[in-house]
């Protein structure tokens, strides 16, 4: 029985997760690396504790499908805040300015999404895990350190303003893999001349995989722990 236990593990299975708010995506790969006693387990794209939803993990061979599954399109929800900016484009960081928006409207966010539609340059946060010197960005930003992070191309298959409620507004957006959620927010604001961040996130899909067919987390791992019983 054993034999047949640990043959399973080495095949391994794809894993859909939502992810809980506040955790990182290392804390859920850790939780079940422990509950799921596996050996080879890994995540297919990175969510920051602040956002929600869809996190696939791979264990053993499957973790080589990891890559496929990172390059397909992702789909995200959430809102951003006009009127502010932030160092981290998001709420990690506490808001540096206020500015008007009462003159905002719901067709001027309209056309901006709308200006943001197929290839993009984008620039990553300097609150990001991406390396500059050797070193995570979000390191060198958190020492004070002042620092330029290199720009790239990203594609933006759609960008709805799902809701408008100043200062918040809710948006849809389907984009490439490598897409920043909150550096959007930060050039959105830029371009709507008043500033945003990004105060809710939500990945609902990659590839065809959807975040209403992921697992809660807590449940996976208690309905583990009675297996291993």
């Amino acid at each position: 029985m054993n034999e047949n236990r640990n043959d399973i593990k080495q095949e391994g299975k794809v894993i859909l997760i939502d992810k809980p708010l506040n955790w990182t995506s290392f804390d859920v790969v850790k939780k079940l690396k422990f509950a799921l006693k596996v050996k080879k387990i890994g995540h297919a794209g990175t969510l920051d504790p602040l956002a929600t939803g869809l996190l696939i993990l791979c264990t053993g061979k499957m973790t080589k499908s990891i890559e496929k599954f990172q390059a397909q399109k992702k789909e995200y929800t959430g809102d951003f805040t006009l009127g502010h900016i932030t160092a981290s484009y998001d709420l990690e960081t506490e808001p540096e300015f206020k500015k008007e928006i009462t003159g905002i409207t719901k067709e001027q966010c309209i056309e901006v999404a709308n200006s943001f539609l197929g290839e993009i340059t984008q620039t990553p946060p300097i609150f990001s895990a991406v390396k500059k010197d050797g070193k995570r960005a979000y390191e060198l930003a958190r020492a004070g350190e002042k620092f330029e992070l290199k720009s790239k191309q990203v594609h933006i298959e759609a960008f709805e303003i799902t809701d408008f409620d100043p200062p918040k507004i809710s948006f849809r957006i389907v984009c490439s893999k490598g897409t920043y959620i909150r550096s959007m927010a930060n050039d959105f604001g830029e371009k709507l001349g008043v500033g945003a961040y990004l105060s809710s996130l939500r990945r609902t899909k990659i590839g065809e995989f959807s975040v209403d067919d992921a697992e809660n987390l807590m449940k996976l791992v208690e309905k583990q722990k009675k297996e291993n019983v």
